[in-house]
Protein backbone atom coordinates (compact mmCIF):
# COMPACT_ATOMS: atom_id res chain seq x y z
CA UNK A 1 0.00 0.00 0.00
CA UNK A 2 1.55 3.37 -0.79
CA UNK A 3 1.77 5.73 1.96
CA UNK A 4 2.45 9.83 1.37
CA UNK A 5 4.59 12.08 3.50
CA UNK A 6 4.27 15.57 3.36
CA UNK A 7 7.42 17.85 4.94
CA UNK A 8 5.26 21.27 5.84
CA UNK A 9 7.64 23.41 7.06
CA UNK A 10 8.93 25.67 9.17
CA UNK A 11 10.54 28.16 6.46
CA UNK A 12 14.32 28.50 7.16
CA UNK A 13 14.10 25.63 9.83
CA UNK A 14 16.76 22.75 7.98
CA UNK A 15 13.73 21.21 5.65
CA UNK A 16 16.39 21.12 2.91
CA UNK A 17 18.74 19.33 5.20
CA UNK A 18 15.62 17.13 6.15
CA UNK A 19 14.56 16.57 2.82
CA UNK A 20 18.22 14.95 1.80
CA UNK A 21 17.67 12.44 4.95
CA UNK A 22 14.41 11.79 3.61
CA UNK A 23 15.31 11.60 -0.02
CA UNK A 24 18.86 9.01 0.61
CA UNK A 25 16.40 6.53 2.37
CA UNK A 26 15.81 3.56 0.03
CA UNK A 27 12.37 2.54 1.06
CA UNK A 28 11.71 6.49 0.19
CA UNK A 29 10.60 8.64 -2.95
CA UNK A 30 10.62 12.34 -2.96
CA UNK A 31 8.81 14.33 -5.43
CA UNK A 32 11.01 15.62 -8.06
CA UNK A 33 11.64 18.14 -9.22
CA UNK A 34 12.21 19.75 -5.69
CA UNK A 35 12.53 23.15 -6.84
CA UNK A 36 10.37 24.44 -7.20
CA UNK A 37 8.45 22.53 -4.41
CA UNK A 38 5.24 21.22 -5.53
CA UNK A 39 2.95 23.31 -3.24
CA UNK A 40 0.08 21.01 -4.82
CA UNK A 41 -2.35 21.68 -1.47
CA UNK A 42 -2.28 25.41 -1.50
CA UNK A 43 -4.44 25.74 -4.30
CA UNK A 44 -8.23 24.24 -4.71
CA UNK A 45 -8.29 23.82 -8.72
CA UNK A 46 -4.63 21.94 -7.91
CA UNK A 47 -6.45 19.50 -5.98
CA UNK A 48 -9.25 18.72 -8.15
CA UNK A 49 -6.92 17.16 -10.60
CA UNK A 50 -6.69 14.29 -7.85
CA UNK A 51 -4.19 11.53 -6.58
CA UNK A 52 -3.49 9.85 -9.72
CA UNK A 53 -2.84 13.44 -11.29
CA UNK A 54 0.06 14.10 -8.14
CA UNK A 55 1.42 10.77 -8.44
CA UNK A 56 2.32 11.34 -12.27
CA UNK A 57 2.79 14.62 -12.29
CA UNK A 58 5.65 14.35 -9.00
CA UNK A 59 6.31 10.71 -8.78
CA UNK A 60 6.66 8.83 -11.95
CA UNK A 61 10.59 8.16 -11.02
CA UNK A 62 9.14 6.29 -8.24
CA UNK A 63 9.38 2.38 -8.20
CA UNK A 64 8.73 0.13 -5.14
CA UNK A 65 8.99 2.56 -2.21
CA UNK A 66 7.04 2.65 1.10
CA UNK A 67 6.37 6.12 1.23
CA UNK A 68 6.08 9.41 -1.48
CA UNK A 69 7.18 12.60 0.09
CA UNK A 70 7.40 15.71 -0.50
CA UNK A 71 8.73 19.10 1.12
CA UNK A 72 6.50 22.43 0.53
CA UNK A 73 7.31 24.73 3.23
CA UNK A 74 4.58 26.96 2.22
CA UNK A 75 2.13 24.59 3.38
CA UNK A 76 2.37 25.43 7.72
CA UNK A 77 1.67 29.08 6.51
CA UNK A 78 -1.34 28.10 4.70
CA UNK A 79 -4.19 26.91 7.08
CA UNK A 80 -6.12 25.11 4.80
CA UNK A 81 -3.56 23.09 3.20
CA UNK A 82 -4.24 20.46 5.59
CA UNK A 83 -7.83 20.02 5.14
CA UNK A 84 -7.16 19.73 1.29
CA UNK A 85 -4.15 16.98 1.99
CA UNK A 86 -6.36 15.47 3.81
CA UNK A 87 -8.51 15.30 1.50
CA UNK A 88 -6.63 13.69 -1.76
CA UNK A 89 -4.20 11.41 0.31
CA UNK A 90 -6.35 10.17 3.08
CA UNK A 91 -3.51 9.31 5.68
CA UNK A 92 -0.30 10.71 4.93
CA UNK A 93 2.91 11.11 7.90
CA UNK A 94 3.41 15.20 8.18
CA UNK A 95 7.09 16.28 9.14
CA UNK A 96 7.64 19.88 11.01
CA UNK A 97 10.76 20.95 11.50
CA UNK A 98 11.00 23.89 13.80
CA UNK A 99 13.97 25.66 15.35
CA UNK A 100 14.15 28.93 17.68
CA UNK A 101 12.10 31.60 16.47
CA UNK A 102 14.30 34.20 16.71
CA UNK A 103 16.92 32.57 15.06
CA UNK A 104 14.55 31.16 11.96
CA UNK A 105 13.40 34.75 11.82
CA UNK A 106 17.00 36.69 11.04
CA UNK A 107 17.89 33.81 9.19
CA UNK A 108 14.29 34.61 6.90
CA UNK A 109 15.31 38.00 6.67
CA UNK A 110 19.05 37.07 5.64
CA UNK A 111 17.02 34.67 2.69
CA UNK A 112 14.75 37.62 1.96
CA UNK A 113 17.94 40.15 1.32
CA UNK A 114 19.62 37.43 -0.54
CA UNK A 115 16.92 37.54 -2.94
CA UNK A 116 16.67 41.28 -3.85
CA UNK A 117 13.12 40.83 -1.32
CA UNK A 118 14.40 43.13 1.65
CA UNK A 119 16.33 46.20 1.82
CA UNK A 120 15.49 47.21 5.28
CA UNK A 121 18.68 46.75 7.62
CA UNK A 122 17.55 43.43 10.38
CA UNK A 123 16.85 45.15 13.38
CA UNK A 124 14.38 47.79 11.49
CA UNK A 125 12.88 45.14 9.52
CA UNK A 126 12.23 43.26 13.19
CA UNK A 127 10.88 46.62 15.26
CA UNK A 128 8.74 47.12 11.94
CA UNK A 129 7.17 43.45 12.16
CA UNK A 130 6.65 43.69 15.69
CA UNK A 131 4.61 46.68 15.00
CA UNK A 132 2.34 46.21 11.62
CA UNK A 133 2.83 42.77 9.14
CA UNK A 134 4.66 44.32 6.18
CA UNK A 135 2.45 44.34 2.80
CA UNK A 136 3.72 42.13 0.39
CA UNK A 137 2.62 41.07 -3.55
CA UNK A 138 0.72 37.52 -3.06
CA UNK A 139 1.32 36.89 -7.01
CA UNK A 140 5.28 37.41 -6.54
CA UNK A 141 5.57 34.55 -3.75
CA UNK A 142 3.50 31.69 -2.33
CA UNK A 143 3.67 33.35 1.49
CA UNK A 144 5.16 36.44 2.60
CA UNK A 145 8.61 36.92 2.23
CA UNK A 146 8.51 39.56 5.55
CA UNK A 147 6.45 37.76 7.69
CA UNK A 148 10.12 37.19 9.96
CA UNK A 149 7.81 36.91 13.74
CA UNK A 150 4.04 35.48 12.49
CA UNK A 151 6.16 32.34 11.04
CA UNK A 152 7.98 31.71 14.18
CA UNK A 153 4.63 31.30 16.02
CA UNK A 154 4.60 27.44 15.54
CA UNK A 155 1.61 25.92 17.77
CA UNK A 156 -0.86 28.46 16.03
CA UNK A 157 0.43 26.44 12.77
CA UNK A 158 0.54 23.34 13.90
CA UNK A 159 -3.45 23.04 14.61
CA UNK A 160 -4.56 22.49 10.96
CA UNK A 161 -2.37 19.68 10.49
CA UNK A 162 -2.98 17.84 14.00
CA UNK A 163 -6.75 18.33 13.63
CA UNK A 164 -6.70 16.49 10.05
CA UNK A 165 -3.33 14.15 10.70
CA UNK A 166 -3.96 13.32 14.94
CA UNK A 167 -1.81 10.09 14.73
CA UNK A 168 0.71 11.11 12.41
CA UNK A 169 1.91 14.89 12.60
CA UNK A 170 5.52 14.62 13.82
CA UNK A 171 7.25 17.73 14.99
CA UNK A 172 10.78 17.96 14.87
CA UNK A 173 13.18 19.95 16.34
CA UNK A 174 16.22 21.38 14.46
CA UNK A 175 18.47 21.28 17.40
CA UNK A 176 17.97 17.71 18.04
CA UNK A 177 18.28 16.55 14.78
CA UNK A 178 21.91 17.91 14.49
CA UNK A 179 22.91 17.47 18.01
CA UNK A 180 21.44 13.79 18.83
CA UNK A 181 23.35 11.04 16.92
CA UNK A 182 19.66 9.03 17.39
CA UNK A 183 17.51 11.27 16.04
CA UNK A 184 17.69 10.93 12.53
CA UNK A 185 17.17 6.86 13.13
CA UNK A 186 13.89 7.84 15.66
CA UNK A 187 12.67 9.69 12.88
CA UNK A 188 12.89 7.11 10.21
CA UNK A 189 11.60 4.40 13.03
CA UNK A 190 8.48 7.10 13.12
CA UNK A 191 7.83 7.47 9.39
CA UNK A 192 7.78 3.26 9.90
CA UNK A 193 11.07 3.29 7.81
CA UNK A 194 14.19 1.15 8.72
CA UNK A 195 15.74 2.76 11.04
CA UNK A 196 19.11 1.16 11.42
CA UNK A 197 19.87 3.11 7.73
CA UNK A 198 22.24 5.22 7.86
CA UNK A 199 22.46 8.33 5.22
CA UNK A 200 25.62 8.95 3.55
CA UNK A 201 27.53 12.34 5.36
CA UNK A 202 25.86 15.39 3.91
CA UNK A 203 26.89 18.95 4.38
CA UNK A 204 24.99 19.84 6.88
CA UNK A 205 22.94 23.06 6.75
CA UNK A 206 21.75 23.95 3.58
CA UNK A 207 20.71 27.11 1.98
CA UNK A 208 23.25 29.32 3.76
CA UNK A 209 23.04 33.08 3.28
CA UNK A 210 25.46 35.34 1.41
CA UNK A 211 24.11 38.32 4.19
CA UNK A 212 26.95 38.58 7.38
CA UNK A 213 25.24 37.49 10.76
CA UNK A 214 24.19 40.55 12.57
CA UNK A 215 23.74 41.01 16.32
CA UNK A 216 20.52 42.36 18.03
CA UNK A 217 20.59 44.49 20.86
CA UNK A 218 19.66 42.86 24.29
CA UNK A 219 16.69 45.20 24.80
CA UNK A 220 15.13 44.05 21.10
CA UNK A 221 16.39 40.25 21.91
CA UNK A 222 14.19 40.42 24.97
CA UNK A 223 11.25 42.41 23.16
CA UNK A 224 11.27 39.05 20.72
CA UNK A 225 11.49 36.88 23.60
CA UNK A 226 8.24 38.14 25.42
CA UNK A 227 6.35 38.22 21.59
CA UNK A 228 7.23 34.70 21.39
CA UNK A 229 6.57 33.62 24.72
CA UNK A 230 2.79 32.24 24.95
CA UNK A 231 3.37 30.30 21.74
CA UNK A 232 6.54 28.78 22.83
CA UNK A 233 4.64 27.19 25.74
CA UNK A 234 1.62 26.22 23.87
CA UNK A 235 4.32 24.40 21.83
CA UNK A 236 6.41 22.87 24.89
CA UNK A 237 2.84 21.92 26.53
CA UNK A 238 1.96 20.49 22.59
CA UNK A 239 5.38 18.56 22.68
CA UNK A 240 5.53 17.52 26.63
CA UNK A 241 8.93 18.70 26.55
CA UNK A 242 11.30 21.83 27.46
CA UNK A 243 11.63 23.85 24.19
CA UNK A 244 16.25 24.00 23.52
CA UNK A 245 15.87 27.78 22.88
CA UNK A 246 16.43 30.40 25.16
CA UNK A 247 13.01 31.71 27.36
CA UNK A 248 12.18 35.26 28.10
CA UNK A 249 13.86 35.08 31.51
CA UNK A 250 17.61 34.46 30.02
CA UNK A 251 17.40 36.69 27.54
CA UNK A 252 19.85 34.91 25.62
CA UNK A 253 20.43 33.52 21.85
CA UNK A 254 22.49 32.48 18.71
CA UNK A 255 21.10 33.96 15.45
CA UNK A 256 21.33 32.15 11.95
Amino acid sequence: MTRHLLVVGAQRCGTTYLHSLLDAHPEVAMARPSRPEPKVFLSDDVVTRGLRWYHEAFFAHATSEALLGEKSTSYLDHPAAAARAARVLGEAEIVALLRDPVERAVSNWRFSTDHGLETRPLETALRETLAAPTPWDPASTSVSPFAYLERGRYADALEPWLAAFPATTHVVLLHDLLDDDGAVGGLYADLGLDASYRPPDRDRPVNQSRQPRPDLPDDLLHVLREYFRDSDEALARMLGRDLPWPSPATRGGTHA
